[in-house]
């Protein structure tokens, strides 16, 4: 991607952009759910709370200024205390975030991954490869 980042891009935490575009896909950096630059939720996610809690922490914005027209791959990273074993009830909510913005084409293969931490002690990271219209 060139020139500025797009409004309500995700503030890069370190030296990275926080999406790159090669041909018509976009490849996102790790997002966690912040809104300018703060950090809205920690974690671990706990096993004794209703995945639920959680919901808002894996809606992320979509980080491209492009007109996204699926996203072909989605993983999503939760750091999750020992006994959690709801990562993929966690990730649908991402997915569900995705298929209100973009419909079916949001849905693509997905990936939920248990993590021991994140960035800033975040609950959920979420990346993802994007198709842009064309």
């Amino acid at each position: 991607m060139s020139g500025a980042p797009p409004p309500n891009s995700p503030v890069p935490q370190g030296q990275y952009l926080p999406a790159t575009r090669v041909g018509d896909l976009i490849f996102t950096s790790g997002m966690t759910p912040r809104q300018d630059g703060a950090l809205l939720f920690t974690g671990p996610v706990r096993a004794d709370q209703p995945v639920e809690a959680w919901r808002e922490a894996a809606r992320n914005r979509l980080a491209a200024g492009e007109q996204i027209a699926s996203v072909p791959s989605l993983t999503v990273f939760i750091a999750a205390e020992p006994g959690f074993t709801l990562h993929s009830r966690l990730a649908d909510f991402a997915s569900a975030y995705l298929r209100g913005e973009l419909g079916e084409a949001g849905i693509g293969s997905r990936a939920a991954v248990g993590v021991a931490t994140l960035p800033g002690n975040a609950p959920v990271e979420i990346q993802l490869v994007a198709a842009v219209a064309g």
